[in-house]
């Protein structure tokens, strides 16, 4: 199998953009991150285990996450080589969450597919993804290239990666349980930060610094780079739940109204709207409802309120200030266009 540095320095022409970044990369990135899901010692624990799993990981989405890790490893002068074990790790985490959260969502279907407790059966698919949790800081640290130094200091980021993540699906669970409506927008920033914005960029950008040896202020910049566009990429995850034109003829589309999520918008309509319709998206939000037009009617009233549009310009306000921000404290190079484009294509992507 080819090396990073071969995948990446071999597709022709250099894209010029993150989402033609992620084309160009990501088939290739997908195979090399799967290289670390092992084998078992016997044919049932490949059926009932790992052939699943890897079947899983195969009908894998755009792979930013390794794809950003290593370029920051690239913008602060590193070598990419090294930053394979951990971007695979990540990844693996990515793979985890996906399994534990759509059993817990009771989702229907993930990437086009059947979820993974419908065809596996709920019991395997926890075991898949306590699998694919255990592959985490165990890839690192069966990497021979890293220095001990290193492993020790990416696997710490990987543990506070995965202890936020998990705080911020016990706020998002929870709120949920207990029919919450007192969750204001600064609630939902710390859940959505916690949740998604280290795991989607902070952390995949401060590893790829770290590895790569870049200086302190480097990796924080980085890693502050990661934490704003990773919260605009949640929020726009959930505009596109709502409103967006491909996702609208999926069977999930509009289920975190069914789900009861307290959501950028949502949150924000229920302190925008008066008493009548305030009751009324609280009414649709504690039923469960799947009926389509009562759904549409929940997004017309976040429409109403002004919800939507407050969540979109929130978005491309975190994610310019960020960029800004990033050129300051990063020299030029070509990887450090194609992070800033990625703030681009966090908050425009699949409209």
């Amino acid at each position: 199998m080819e090396s990073i540095t071969q995948i990446l320095s071999g597709a022709g022409s250099r894209p010029a953009t993150f989402e033609e970044y992620l084309d160009v990369y990501a088939p290739q990135v997908g195979k090399l991150v799967n290289s670390y899901i092992p084998r078992g010692t016997h044919d049932d624990i490949n059926r009932y285990l790992y052939d699943p799993l890897l079947a899983y990981s195969e009908n894998g989405g755009k792979r930013h996450r390794p794809l950003i890790c290593f370029a920051a490893c690239q913008a602060v002068g590193g070598n990419v080589d090294l930053a394979v074990s951990a971007a695979a790790a990540i990844e693996h985490f990515h793979t985890a969450a996906l399994i534990h959260d759509d059993i817990a969502d009771d989702a229907k279907l993930r990437r086009g597919k059947p979820c993974l407790h419908l065809t596996e059966g709920t019991p395997l698919a926890l075991n898949m993804g306590d699998l694919a949790l255990s592959l985490v800081n165990g890839t690192v640290i069966a990497d021979p290239a890293l220095e001990d130094h290193v492993k020790v200091r990416v696997v710490n980021e990987l543990i506070n990666m995965t202890k936020r993540t998990v705080e911020g699906q016990a706020l998002d669970l929870g709120w949920a349980r207990d029919e919450r409506y007192d969750i204001t927008a600064e609630d939902y920033l710390v859940m959505a930060t916690c949740k998604t914005a280290h795991y989607s960029g902070a952390t995949p950008l401060a590893i790829g610094a770290i590895i790569g040896g870049g200086s302190e202020p480097e990796i924080e910049a980085l890693r502050n780079y990661g934490l704003d566009t990773g919260l605009a990429f949640q929020i726009q995850d959930d505009l596109l739940n709502l409103i967006g034109s491909e996702e609208s003829a999926k069977k999930d589309f509009r289920s975190d109204i069914t789900e009861g999520k307290r959501t950028l918008m949502v949150v924000h309509a229920l302190h925008a709207l008066g008493e009548k319709e305030h009751g009324r998206l609280v009414e649709i939000l504690s039923s469960r409802e799947e009926d389509p037009a009562v759904l549409a009617e929940a997004v017309e009233l976040m429409e109403q309120s002004g919800s939507i549009d407050y969540a979109r310009n929130y978005a491309q306000n975190l994610t310019s200030i960020a960029k800004n921000r990033l050129v300051d404290m990063i020299e030029p190079s070509e990887a450090r266009e194609i992070l800033i484009s990625m703030a681009d294509w966090f908050v425009n992507r699949l409209q």
